[in-house]
This record gives C-alpha cells, structure tokens and sequence, in this order.
C-alpha cells in the first residue's frame, strides 16, 4: 500500500482505543453504509437489512417496507429519521409507545418518479430534507415532494454552511439557494472529478474531498486542489466520506486504506489501516459522536475508535503484543522493557500528553530477552533482565554481569548498590558512570524482586513470595550484609506469603492480600496502616507508587486505582478513584505503575502498555446519559409496551395495562460509549419501592406480579468519578382484575356484610338452638326426675297396695273363716233346735238362728270389703264402668271377687249365692265383657286394674 512509506515515521506514540462490532454482535448485514446521532446519543446506522439502531448496551433493526437496504440517513429537528433505500424513501417516527413506526414518502411522488433505484444520499437543512439518487433529487418541504431530474447524472449531495450543495454532472457543482440551484463551478472545471465530502475549512472556504482526485478548496466560485504529500495514495485509495474532528483536523475515510487523519496543512496525524486495528479498511460512513470520538461505518461491521478517551495503547514492537513490564523517560527518550527486550523512541523536551507526539519505537541491540525493571541512578538507566544486569544507552546496551537473572537495582550510598536477583542479592559498586559487580553479599539466596534500602538505619528490606520478609543488616557506608532477619505472621503480618515491599512518604509499607500493612518501629513489627487502612479496607494490594504530587497509585487483582490527595496543599478529603477501563489487562503478580506526571501515567499491560492522561481523564465533564430502552411486558410471549425513542411528553395519558400484564422487564442504558465500562445503573419502582437500588452495571430489571396500581419506574447512572445523570422515568397503571375492581369491592363488601348478616342470623338461631337444647335438656332431666318420681311413688303404692292387699286377703280370710264359723254354728245350733223339746228353749234357739241370718244377710262386712277393695284398687270400678257401662253392682262385686282370685266358693259364700249361680254369673260377665273363651278372665281383670292404677297416678 502507498500509505506505508510515510506513515511509519508519522504514527503517534500511542493509539486510541478501538471497539469492534460485527454483524453477529448486531445481528443485522454485514454492510454498513451510514451512520448518525440524534440528540438523545442514539445511534442510526444504515444497514443491509434496515436501519440498525444502538443506545449503548442495545442493538435493534428495522426493516423498511421492501426488506431493501438503508444507504443514507437524516435526521431533522423533530426527531424524524428520514431513510433512502431502494426505490423507497420515508421517515421513521415513535409512536405514542416510543417505537419507531415507519412512515412513507412514496404517495407523494408522481408514479413516473418511483422508480429511483438507490438514494444514496440524505440530507437535512432546517426544514428541508434532501434525498440523492442517480437519477433524481427529491426535495421534502412542507409536506410535499419535489423532483429535480439530472441532465445526466447526480454524483454528489452535500451540506455545509446551512446550504446544500449538490453535482450534477452535466451543469457542474450547484448550490440550492431560495428554492432553486444556482451554478457555483462549471462542468468544465469538475471533467471526470467526483466529489464525495464538502467540510467547513475557513471563514468562506470549504475543503472538498473527492473520490480520486485528492483534496480540493472551494472558496466563493473558485474550486483549486490542495496537493499534498498523500496524493499518490488518495488518488488511488478513493476517499469515499470525510468528517471534520477540530477546526484544524479531518478525518478521511477510504475505500481500501482506512482512515488518515490528516490536519489543514495535509498532514497525516494518525491513520488507522493495519487489519489489527480494524475490522475491514473499505469505511463507508464516518460519524464524530456527541463525545467527540469516531464511529465507522465499514463494509464489514462497525468500529468505535476513542480519540478523545484519555486512555491509549502503546504498543513499542510494533503490534507484535508483546507484554509490558517497565517504563521510564530518561533524557529525551522513552524507554519500554517488554517480554521481548527494550525498545526506545525519541521524546525531545518531555511535556505535555506524549501519547499524543509523532514517533516511532526501535530495538535497542543487546536487549533480546525479558525486560523486568529500568532503575534511573542519575545519568544512568539500568536495565535489570533475565540474563543480568545492563548499562542502557539509546544505541545499545552494556552488560554489568551476565547469567544471573536480576529484579532490580537500589543505590545504598554514592558508590555502592545492591541488586535483588534470582539467587539473593548482589553488591556493586559505583564509580562515576562505571558500574562494577562485587558479588554476592548476605545469607539469603532466594529470589528478591522486591527490595528496598534505608540509607538511614543502614539495612535493606527484602520479600519473597512464600517465605515473608527479610531485613538485613548493612555495616555502615558498605554493602555488605552483617546479619538477617526474617519476619513473618508472628510479627504482625496476616501470612507469610505474598506481601509487597514499597516505599511511600519515607516509610515502609506491605501489599497483603488484607489491605496494606506499616512497619512500625517501636514495636519491630507490622500493623495495618493508619494512613491507607481507612481508604482501602482490606483491600488485596499488589503494586504501590507515589507520584510527584503525593498521590498514590495501586493495582489491586488486576484492578487500577488512585487514591488522589488533591495536592500537597488540599484540605479536601482523599478521594479513591478506580479506572474500570483498564480492569483486567494488567500483569497479575508483575503490575507496573509510572506516574511521570499528571498527563503521563504509564501502566504495563499484557499487551505493550497502556497510557492514561489523568487532567484530562477528570477534566471529562460528560454527565452520564441514562435511557430507558424498551419496556416489555413477560409471559408465554413477551409483550413490547415501550419502545425507547422520545419519551412520552407530560400531556399524553399514563399507559394502561391489562390485569394479565403484571410482570415487566425494562431495559436501560447509556451513550457515553467511551465510559461504557465506567458506568453504573440505580433504580426504584415508585408504588413498590421506597428506596433506590445500590449501583450496578446491570442494565436490566424484572419486577413479577405486581400489585394493580399506579407506578413510576426510576432509572439513574454514574460513572467512576461519581457524575450522577438525570433521572429517567416511566409511569404506567396497572388495571385490576374484574375481581379487583371497585364493583366487585363493592360485591365483596356487600357479600361481607351478607355473610356478616347470615353469621349473625346463624349465630342467633345457634344460640336459640343451643338454648332450645339447654332447655330440652332440662325438661329431660325435668322428665327423668318426673319419671323418677313417679316410679317412686309407683313403688310407693306398690308397696301400699301390696300392703293393703295382704290387709284385702286377711280380711277376706277371715270373712271367710266367719263365715265358716257361722253356718257351723247355725248347723250346730239348728241341729240342737231339732233336739230340744221345751218350748222356751226352741224359742230360744230360733231367736238365735234368727240373729245368725240377720248377721248374714247384712251388708256390713261387704262394705267394709268394698273399703278395703277401693282403697288397693282405685278406680277400678270406674274404669270398668267406663268401659262397660252395662254392668251391674252384682256384676262389679263379682268382677272384685274374681280380681282376688277368689274360689267359686269363696264367691258363692260371700254373695250368699250358690256355687252355680257363681258360675252363670262369671259366664254372663265374660259375655258383658266381650271376652272370647280363650281369654282368662282374671289375667283381663288384672289388666285392668292395672290400667286404672296406672291412669289414677298420671
């Protein structure tokens, strides 16, 4: 390639960083064509397959309605993305949910205008956007389109100045001025020239870039070329698009070379071609962002190159990435210790950023090998290296002594040194500027990369990874060691293993793996530092450094850090700033830290080195940007509600969700592109949370069944130096359920006080029917004590009527026995009557015969039996009454008599009847009685006696 030649002695010392993105990591075409920035720093990318889309964390495509690619992009005050495709033109627009809707232009074109093929070109001016095809330019303003057709063909549409400036290949360059093109350089002057940029250059000039013509200037009607030292190379590489960086820069990009970045005199100021440091060199699109770095649009993905980041890459073998292990300026030039030996570039008067300088970095010869250290001792540099130690000057470098791996070189006195090495240490000696090897000194034959020296006290400080740390003993004004001392967890460290040796404010200070540590020497042992424990905690140190301004640099687990006292002179408080940037591509165990000054911080990387400008590092003012991409609703297919583009204004309604749409995931972002790794995201749901959350790079949050309800969703950033954003914000309602409505509160309040209701008429009825048992219940008890009663008083009368009834039988017995008694004596006496002849004494015995029937035919003793027959058998002549009203009192007496279970007999001789007629009569009672012949008619009389007892005592 042409650029090769003059390009290697012009590059820059070091290189931005560039970000690449492939079509996979957009997941769209692998050609990009244009790329733009709105207001909010989203970016619009024109891609094969749409308009591709990127806030920062989030990458979208949209597709035009013919699936055609997008070549050119405008974008006008009202935040319309105006898009050329093929044979399509249009805009596109959020709608009230924040996604970009497509709208088209074509029903404003004449059918015979359609047909336009590709529309290359987009311009926006005020009011009025332009769109270039081959064939035609169409002019949108006020609604309407308006064609101009080309006498041959429309190369070229550019802005610049507030005009648009067109080439129409048949009338020359033209300039649209009051609704019409006036002619600015003929046809004649442009033969076979094609423009392909038009950027500011001075007060009424403009610089044209052509697309193998070079440069041009264009100044009133006077189009003259601009020869430079590059034109072999841009006649042939084609510059394709250009973007002004600075008043006095311009970035070219080219179809094949990449881009040069070049300044008003032509000269190249960096040039990005090699393959290693983009994707493809074919650019198609430039864009200098809102941060003022560049974006590229190329053939194959899109690069981000940070030419304004503070941060840049050194990388002295030229590519080759080779790891860095030390740094140091030392006359007028910069020396860089690799795994691949030293390498010096020249710095003349070293001032200001030098990443930013013209050089180029050689070999130094005799340096092949891993580099470990550069140690400054006045005018000399030595180079401590895996095969010795070196005396290193620009040209070449001289070996002290060989074959003895060494870590580093300490002065001790005006003449003498000691070197930590692979095998213990080694004294030398100093005579001017001639270095001599004494050998080795001391009984510590271990590894000592880390060591220092208190000239004061006369001993050095020594650590080893795994056995603690070491303080020898010097003898005065020598280097020879006269005793040893080994310290360890038992003197205060937190382990013997891996602790860092470093001098900081004259004292000595230990990297632990928990936090940093202090020798204090009134106790001859190690404590947490008073100084740094408040800063760092516990904190893994590895590497410590201070600089000139007393600010004190670490590298913690590949992490870089600052602890920035503000000056000598400041009052405020320490302030620890972490560079998030460069997490992860230091040396882990062999950090390097060369804080020259406050715009020169060198950093050894794994590969090469990195430089970091720390004024304009906390000189970036950029407040974090913070956008709510997209808003979408979760379940079996996840619901888009919000898409990202022009928040909603305060005049437009709350959106409103379904009772099935309770479960969100929001999606924000930044587009500070360069900070991408700086920054840090908090957030709350308003009506769900009260606080916010703490800071995190996580750019997404799910929130799952939420409550129906109003809601705000809050969303801020910062960065690493505590620049917070504005506050971004989404409201929305939830509806409720149709069981969560007010009817249905209302229902339930009802139905509550329905069933409140029917719970107390339930209780009521409870409590009568718990009363109703209480009382059935004691009527019960009532009843069985009734029952009780009578059964008593049953067994009472029992026992009476068993009483009165052997009284009944005792009576009747002796009735009966008198009545025996009686006809016995009538017998005797009737007898005797018979005998006797005297009249007075007949008379006499008839008299008593007479008495003895009026006994028996008196009623007296019956009675007294029917007494005692009553008072046993209550009622039972009035039931048989009763029940059979037709019986007589012969009939009751013989109803009494046969209930005793009285003999015919007996019968007949108390009713002074005979035994027959006691026969007839029982034989007409039965009949009276209704009895059948099986019936036996005492058993019946005894039920009936029975029943009449029982009745009397109810």
């Amino acid at each position: 390639m042409h650029l090769a030649g003059p390009l290697r002695s012009q590059q820059p010392i070091a290189s931005p960083q560039i970000s690449h993105h492939s079509s996979s990591d957009y997941k769209a075409g692998t050609q990009n064509w244009t790329i733009r920035q709105d207001r909010q720093g989203i970016l619009y990318i024109g891609n094969n397959e749409g308009l591709l889309t990127y806030n920062g964390r989030y990458w979208n495509t949209y597709r035009l309605p013919n699936q055609t690619v997008v070549r050119s992009i405008g974008i006008d005050a009202q935040h319309r993305i105006f898009v050329g495709g093929q044979d399509e033109i249009g805009y596109f627009f959020p709608n009230a949910n924040g996604v970009l809707t497509y709208h088209s232009l074509l029903p404003l074109l004449a059918p015979a205008d359609r047909s336009f093929a590709d529309v290359w070109t987009t311009e926006v001016v005020g009011d009025d956007v332009f769109f270039r095809s081959v064939r035609q330019v169409m002019h949108f303003h006020a609604g309407k389109l308006d064609v101009y057709r080309s006498s041959n063909t429309w190369a070229f549409l550019g802005q610049a100045g507030g005009y648009v400036y067109a080439q129409d290949q048949g009338r020359g360059l033209l300039r649209f001025t009051r609704g019409r093109w006036q002619p600015l350089v003929d046809a004649a002057s442009l033969t076979n020239i094609s423009l392909s940029g038009l950027l500011p250059y001075g007060a009424d000039t403009l610089l044209v870039t052509t697309l193998k013509h070079g440069l041009f200037l264009l100044h009133q009607r006077q189009f003259v070329r601009r020869p430079t030292a590059l034109d072999p190379a841009l006649f042939s590489e084609r510059i394709y698009c250009a973007a002004q960086l600075a008043p006095n820069q311009y970035a070219l990009g080219t179809t094949s070379a990449g881009v040069l970045i070049i300044d008003k005199a032509g000269r190249v100021v960096q040039a990005f071609t090699s393959p290693k440091e983009l994707q493809n060199a074919n650019v198609r699109g430039i864009l200098l962002d809102q941060q003022r770095n560049l974006w590229l649009a190329l053939d194959d993905g899109l690069d981000f190159v940070a030419i304004n980041s503070p941060i840049r890459y050194i990388r002295p073998d030229g590519g080759r990435n080779a790891t860095g292990y030390a740094m140091a300026i030392h006359g007028q030039h910069l020396f860089a210790g690799t795994s691949n030996g030293l390498y010096v570039c020249p710095v003349a008067q070293p001032t200001g950023d030098i990443s930013q300088r013209q050089g180029d970095f050689r070999e130094v010869p005799g340096t092949k090998g891993q580099v470990w250290r550069l140690d400054r001792l006045g005018n000399q540099l030595l180079m401590s290296h895996e095969t010795g130690l070196f005396d290193v000057q620009p040209q070449q470098a001289t070996p002290i002594y060989t074959k003895l791996g060494t870590w580093l070189v300490k002065p001790v006195s005006a003449t003498g040194l000691l070197a930590g090495t692979y095998h213990g240490l080694r004294a030398l000696s100093k005579n001017g500027d001639i270095v001599r090897d004494l050998g080795t000194t001391g009984d510590t034959p271990e590894s000592l990369r880390f060591l220092l020296v208190d000239t004061v006290a006369n001993q050095a400080w020594a650590s080893h990874p795994n056995r603690g740390l070491f303080r020898m003993a010097l003898i005065p004004g020598t280097t020879t060691v006269r005793s040893t001392r080994l310290y360890t967890d038992r003197d205060g460290l937190p382990s013997v293993q891996y602790n860092y040796l470093f001098r900081l404010r004259n004292r000595l200070f230990v990297g632990t793996q928990k936090g940093v540590y202090e020798y204090d020497a009134r106790q001859d042992r190690f404590v947490p530092s008073p100084l740094l424990t408040p800063l760092l905690g516990t904190l893994t140190v590895q590497y410590l450094v201070e600089d000139q301004e007393q600010n004190i640099w670490f590298a913690s687990q590949k992490r870089m850090g600052v602890i920035d006292f503000g000056g000598a002179s400041s009052q405020r408080r320490p302030q620890v700033v972490f560079f998030p940037e460069l997490t992860g591509r230091l040396i882990g165990g062999f950090e390097f830290i060369y804080p020259f000054n406050r715009t020169n911080i060198f950093i050894s990387s794994n590969k090469g080195f990195l430089h970091l400008n720390y004024d304009h590092y906390r000189a970036r003012v950029h407040r974090p940007t913070v956008l709510l991409s997209k808003v979408t609703t979760l379940g079996a297919k996840d619901s888009l509600v919000f898409g990202g583009y022009v928040l909603r204004r305060p005049s437009q309604s709350t959106p409103t969700l379904s009772p099935d749409r309770r479960s969100l995931r929001f999606e924000f972002a930044s587009t500070l592109f360069d900070q991408a790794t700086n920054v840090e995201f908090s957030y709350r749901l308003e009506g769900s949370e009260g606080n916010w959350s703490s800071w995190s790079t996580k750019s997404e949050k799910e929130y799952t069944n939420l409550p129906w309800g109003h809601y705000t969703f809050s969303v801020k950033a910062r960065n690493n130096l505590g620049n917070e954003s504005g506050v971004q914000r989404y409201s929305f309602y939830i509806q409720p359920a149709w069981y969560e409505s007010y009817w249905a509160r209302l229902c339930y309040v009802l139905l509550a006080a329905g069933g409140l209701y029917q719970l107390f008429k339930w209780q009521r009825r409870h409590h009568r029917a718990e009363q109703a048992q209480l009382t059935y219940l004691h009527q019960l008890e009532l009843d069985r004590n009734e029952k009780e009663i009578v059964r008593l008083k049953n067994q009472q009368l029992e026992a009476d009527m068993d009483f009165k009834n052997r009284e009944l039988a005792t009576m009747t017995m002796q009735l009966a026995q008198r009545g025996d008694a009686l006809i016995k004596v009538k017998e005797v006496v009737s007898t005797m009557a018979k005998k006797q002849d005297n009249k007075d004494n007949a008379l006499n015995f008839r008299q008593v015969l007479r008495l003895i029937r009026d006994v028996e035919s008196k009623d007296a003793d019956w009675g007294q039996f029917t007494l005692h027959f009553n008072t046993v058998n209550d009622a039972f002549f009035r039931t048989l009454k009763e029940n059979h009203p037709d019986l007589t009192p012969n009939d009751l007496k013989l109803c009494a008599f046969l209930k005793m279970n009285l003999s015919s007999k007996e019968i007949a001789q108390f009713m002074n009847i005979t035994v027959k007629a006691v026969e007839i009569g029982r034989y007409r009672l039965r009949k009276k009685l209704g009895l059948s012949p099986t019936t036996n008619l005492y058993e019946f009389l005894t039920d009936v006696a029975k029943q009449s007892a029982t009745g009397g005592l109810r």
